[in-house]
């Protein structure tokens, strides 16, 4: 929606405003706005589009997901870095079901750009196992199985995990 420094300029204007309220004695305005600007800040690391986005893959509406996402113009300018990692995360689960070659690309950027939970990244690494896989590379698909298996420390990928593997001994 907006750019993220404005989002900040925003912020600071509100903060601004609130110690104003607060000199002039209006204790109450000035709490309310620097609870409004918490959302602003808070907007800058979680960028809207790509929160809506993760609800439509919630409900597993690829093109719902499709549709959020293609609402940020420039994702290297309107989002952080993190957030351009989560961008290019749910592009490659999104083409995951219909262009591997294309997933690959953009889960291989996901993982370079960072992603904040070790879950989502066992679960790019998974994915670009299961494409390696698919396309013949034994030993990245081992290397990749294996990192996604240390980093999935909850165990919601161990059955993933262990089916995967059963698929590459018959390979």
């Amino acid at each position: 929606m907006f750019h993220k420094n404005i989002k900040l300029v925003i912020a600071g204007l509100i903060i601004a405003y609130a110690v104003y309220q607060f000199v002039e004695g209006n204790i109450g305005n000035g709490i309310f706005l620097i609870l409004l600007s918490l959302i602003f800040i808070f907007l800058y690391f979680r960028n809207e589009m790509i929160l809506l986005a993760f609800l439509r893959m919630r409900k597993q509406d690829l093109d719902g997901t499709q549709k959020w996402l293609d609402k940020i113009k420039n994702p290297e300018g309107a989002l952080v870095t993190k957030q351009q990692g989560y961008y290019n995360y749910l592009h490659g689960i999104i083409h995951s079901q219909k262009n591997l070659t294309q997933a690959e690309k953009y889960f291989r950027k996901a993982l370079k750009l960072g992603l904040n939970m070790d879950y989502d990244v066992a679960m790019a690494k998974l994915s670009l196992a299961g494409i390696a896989m698919q396309k013949r590379r034994k030993r990245e698909a081992t290397t990749l199985l294996n990192e996604a298996k240390k980093l999935d420390k909850n165990n919601m990928l161990t059955e993933q995990i262990k089916m995967m593997q059963q698929q590459m001994k018959r390979i």
